[in-house]
């Protein structure tokens, strides 16, 4: 068998600098062993032994045969591995009785012999001639196969006996390489068109190989043929197979591998996206479905949602900022969850805690973290000047993900179809990724309200979501080692050594949006609203703010609730709570598109109307379930949620803040606007033998809906 080494010493030839050498002498001195070379000019060179060895520069000129790195033969492992069970078995077979022709045993030593060996015809003196004939009469072959089989097992060892198999060659190898050429260059064209037939594509490479090539110059292979090859050039270049989206996809992948950020620790680069949910929900007013979207931001490095929204039928900027201000605050989480789905409420893991049992309080739905990269996509949410706004007052980066390229928004991506496979399918009212996979009446089952759709989200999230394992969450020092988002949380506090936190309990109120107004001696304007309220300027004192407005001050306003608007003093940095003048007459949080229905309803019907008698009257008409527009439905989901957008954290008089109807539904004294109030026998605890399912009254509205339903 040739062996893969080679003799070096005088008289070898190395290939060094693209000129032939030859080693004329061989010396050891005290820097290490040298060698002297001589080139075909006759002139002399001295390196050391290792420069010749092991430098790119030089390379060996074997004088014997032996396997090389340019050898048309693949290599032994390649060729022995394309062998099936039986192949196999036949190459061992025919490797022994070569080894008993060479040595005499099967096994090739003589410390391994089996019983009888070494038999007498292949025993040591027997001619080798004599050893092929009688190994050629065992096996019924002849004498020259015996032969051939030993040599090529002296030069290529197991892997010289297996079977020749040729690379194999697809249906294109058998046509012309212009005309397969052609063939992928016009469904390279057809990327971003409707999807045509085969049958088409192939009539336009064969018009366009005879006008570029002429007539009769290119072989036209048959229809079968053809059809192979496009089968063929498919996996290259897909575009019949799958969809017309899906196939743009693939074909705007990058040549190179795949670039991604590689976040350190938590917080680096949070991914923020929004998605139409796979399910419907319900409105609360006129219990009709309607369809819902998501909005979720989550960590990259630990893969944790630190911010869930569901919003009917669109997301606004404010929901998106609602959404980033849950990295900073997060939900309180349920009083029913498990223990290992709760965050305590500093967000320090419960493995750095000391004593995990005198933690106060419900604990939180997520970690909070302080983000300091935002990766969002090109939506109107996402680059409206209301989110740039609060990101560069944060101090947080704003990375925009390339277009129409969802793979750099991977991780959330993923996380979407995970909830769609994970939680949505087991929903009522589930209606498929698309159109195709939609039931014959998905809202006939739906029964899940908007914000019972999002606590739903938010547990399942909290507990399955965060303490099952993820195969993309590994650390480098362990690759086997797989761990959930809630571990990986713990690991990158670890690693990153601290945690950020809010520095200020009042960043709610740099997520709403800003409103210059002028002061007036009645308060303040805003579309036709007065504010009033203390610790507003007197009227005349000058701004010092250089805002779009001379002479006007900075208001935050929630645009989910109008009824109130917030006025950070300049002088003693305090925040203020201006209440609107017709509050009183709304008995829920108003949004702006809700008094903008409203003024247009009382318009149509009042001569002289204003605002008190406009928000009454809107009031009154959704209670009596006549909100069936798309628009109306939209407003009353708005004003049903059971939170609020931003908790904003108290200021200013005490009874003010808490007459929120978010801070009161927070304390178990107050009852969901959208809720009928209880009857009086309710209230004192009157007979319970009709069950929960029985209705309130005949007057109520639900019973009405239902009735019309």
């Amino acid at each position: 068998m040739s062996g893969a080494g080679a003799r070096v010493g005088v008289g070898t030839r190395f290939r060094y600098d693209g000129e032939t050498v030859e080693v004329v002498e061989i010396a050891a001195t005290a820097a290490g062993n040298e060698v002297v070379l001589k080139d075909g000019q006759g002139l002399l060179r001295r390196l050391a032994l290792r420069e010749l060895l092991l430098s790119d520069r030089a390379r060996l000129i074997p004088e014997g045969t032996g396997p090389t790195a340019d050898d048309v033969e693949q290599i032994a492992s390649v060729v022995l591995s394309q062998l099936d069970g039986g192949e196999r078995r036949r190459v061992l077979e025919r490797a022994e009785h070569v080894r008993e022709v060479l040595t005499g045993f099967r096994s090739g030593s003589a410390e391994l012999a089996r019983a009888g060996e070494p038999r007498a015809a292949f025993a040591d003196g027997v001619p080798l001639a004599a050893k092929y004939a009688a190994k050629a009469a065992e096996l019924g072959v002849g004498a020259r196969s015996v032969r051939r089989w030993v040599a090529l097992f002296r030069e290529s060892g197991e892997a010289g006996l297996a079977p020749k198999k040729g690379l194999s060659s697809g249906p294109a190898a058998s046509a012309d390489d212009r005309w397969v050429e052609t063939v992928l260059e016009v469904m390279v064209e057809h990327t971003d068109q409707s999807r045509p037939s085969r049958t088409l594509v192939i009539e336009w490479a064969r018009a366009r190989v005879i006008a570029r090539f002429g007539p009769g110059v290119v072989p036209q292979p048959s229809r079968a043929t053809a059809f192979r090859v496009v089968a063929e050039l498919e996996r290259r270049h897909p575009l019949f197979r799958l969809s017309t989206k899906r196939n743009r996809d693939i074909a705007g992948r990058p040549e190179g591998p795949y670039g991604k950020l590689r976040p350190t620790r938590p917080g680096e680069y949070v991914v923020m996206d929004t998605t139409r949910l796979d399910v419907f929900a319900c409105d609360p007013l006129t219990l009709r479905w309607v369809q819902a979207e998501l909005t979720v931001a989550m960590d990259w490095y630990t893969r944790c949602v630190t911010g869930i929204r569901v919003t009917p039928v669109s997301t606004k900027a404010v929901d998106v900022s609602a959404v980033l201000f849950q990295c900073f605050r997060p939900r309180p989480a349920g009083r029913d969850w498990p223990r290992g789905a709760v965050w305590p409420e500093h967000g320090i893991p419960r493995t750095v805690l000391v004593d995990v049992e005198g933690a106060v309080g419900p604990g939180l739905a997520s970690p909070p973290l302080v983000p300091e990269t935002l990766v969002v996509d090109h939506g109107k949410v996402y680059v409206s000047d209301h989110l740039t706004s609060v990101c560069r007052r944060m101090g947080i980066s704003i990375q925009p993900a390339r277009l129409r390229t969802g793979r750099d928004k991977g991780p959330v991506e993923r996380f979407f179809r995970t909830l769609r496979e994970g939680l949505l399918e087991a929903l009522p009212g589930y209606k498929g990724p698309d159109i195709h996979s939609r039931g014959e009446h998905p809202e006939g089952d739906a029964f899940f309200f908007l914000d019972e759709l999002e606590a739903i989200v938010r547990e399942w999230t909290a507990t399955v979501y965060h303490c099952r394992q993820h195969s993309s969450l590994v650390d480098p020092g362990l690759p086997g080692l797989r761990m959930s988002p809630a571990a990986m949380f713990e690991h990158g506090m670890a690693r990153a050594g601290y945690i950020e936190v809010p520095r200020d309990p009042d960043l709610a109120f740099e997520f709403l949006a800003t409103k210059w107004r002028t002061v007036q001696h009645y308060g303040v304007e805003i579309d036709r609203r007065r504010y009033r309220g203390p610790g507003l300027p007197d009227p005349g004192v000058r701004s010092p703010f250089d805002g779009p407005v001379r002479g006007a001050w900075p208001f935050q306003v929630d645009p989910d609730d109008i009824t109130r608007i917030y006025f950070r003093n300049p002088d003693t940095r305090m925040w203020h709570t201006l209440v609107w003048e017709h509050a009183p007459a709304a008995r829920m949080p108003l949004s702006e598109d809700a008094l903008a229905f409203a003024r247009k309803l009382a318009a149509a019907k009042y001569r002289y109307p204003d605002d008190r008698l406009a928000v009454a009257d809107l009031l009154e008409r959704w209670n009596l379930g006549l909100g069936t527009t798309l628009a109306e439905r939209r407003m009353a989901l708005r004003m049903s949620r059971e939170q609020a957008a931003i908790t904003l954290p108290p200021i200013g008089e005490p009874s003010a803040a808490a007459g929120l109807p978010s801070v009161l539904r927070a304390l178990g004294h107050g009852a969901r606007p959208s809720d009928p109030a209880p009857a009086e026998d309710e209230a004192e605890g009157g007979d319970d033998d009709e069950g929960d399912d029985a209705f309130p009254g005949e007057d109520d509205f639900y019973a009405d809906a239902l009735e019309d339903v």
